[in-house]
């Protein structure tokens, strides 16, 4: 089975969750605004974590479908905030929400997926499980929410700021694309039912293939083909982005070759991604951002193997090799 296969395995259900969820958004155009981008489609990578983590610990795949939704809510809605403070004009192909429904209505999407979000959780059938469980996987979801907007913060506050360490870059993507991943497989083993060693061995899976997971886009982004990434090559150094190659580079390189990286970086005419790529080849800076990648999902895989090995955990390790092998 393919990782396309087991995301689609489950892609149905939790379309339906979210439907239901939607369907009473009230008026039409809200509703059409909150819906566009799950219409768009997407890979559904984190709901179908909550469901594969419940199922690995023993659960069900229903008693997880809820969380799932949530999950997905929540990610959406961050999207949508995403591109309007990016000024992205196109999402998955389509025009963003705020394009199609200007800023006010795009903001108002964004922020009723996030209600949303809690008040699907809380809708979770209680009759095989405690509500205990529901709210502790409502409590991951409101962390890792609160968690995304500390990331998206710390990534505007590093705009500029070329002192940024490892420790600290690391921190802020962690809190803005692991975070939520790390949720979705906390929330699920949660919700399964999974004891405290379980959930936290499934927490500790997702926030290092989150990790991986934003690493591995940030690596595309220097060593991919244009046609294959979908954007220019090089975009996140034309934007002056602080990526895990531009915080090592910065952190070895020598004075000269510092002031010109920066400079590139800086540059709002015609930056020259080419030299910058030479500078991150220079002082091993892609290899290195690869490499950490590679480490960080091989160490997720061995964290599965302390599991009873399943379906689920055979799939969870196929996702762990997916996010590395993502082109785009």
């Amino acid at each position: 089975m393919e990782v396309v296969d087991i995301l689609k395995k489950y892609s149905k259900d939790i379309d339906v969750e979210i439907k239901n969820s939607l369907d009473t958004v009230d008026p039409e155009e809200l509703q059409k605004s909150t819906q566009h981008l799950i219409m768009a489609g997407g890979k559904k990578i984190r709901p179908s974590l909550v469901v594969l983590s419940s199922e690995a610990v023993g659960g069900t795949a229903e008693v997880a479908l809820k969380t799932a939704a949530a999950v997905e809510l929540i990610h959406t809605f961050s999207l949508i905030h995403d591109d309007i403070m990016d000024k992205d004009e196109m999402r998955r192909g389509k025009p963003s929400v705020h394009i199609l429904w200007g800023e006010p209505m795009a903001i108002l999407a964004g922020d009723t997926l996030f209600s949303k979000a809690f008040e699907t959780v809380l809708e979770t059938p209680i009759d095989n499980i405690s509500y205990e469980r529901v709210l502790n996987a409502l409590k991951t979801v409101v962390d890792a929410c609160i968690k995304i907007c500390e990331g998206q913060a710390s990534d505007m506050c590093f705009e500029g700021n070329f002192d940024v360490n490892e420790e600290e870059y690391m921190n802020m993507i962690y809190k803005k694309t692991g975070a939520l991943i790390a949720a979705a497989t906390r929330s699920g083993a949660i919700i399964g039912g999974g004891n405290p060693v379980e959930v936290e061995t499934l927490a500790e899976y997702g926030r290092l293939i989150g990790l991986a997971f934003q690493i591995q886009d940030d690596y595309l982004d220097v060593v991919s083909e244009e046609e294959n990434l979908g954007k220019p090559v090089g975009s996140d150094i034309v934007e002056g982005k602080m990526t895990l190659m531009v915080v090592h580079a910065l952190s070895n390189a020598s004075t000269e070759d510092k002031e010109e990286l920066i400079s590139i970086l800086k540059d709002d005419g015609d930056t020259d991604v080419e030299r910058a790529i030479e500078l991150f080849e220079k002082y091993g800076s892609i290899n290195y951002a690869r490499d950490i990648a590679i480490r960080n999902v091989d160490t997720a895989k061995n964290l599965l193997e302390t599991l009873n090995e399943s379906e689920a955990t055979v799939s969870l390790s196929m996702i762990a090799d997916y996010v590395l092998q993502r082109i785009h």
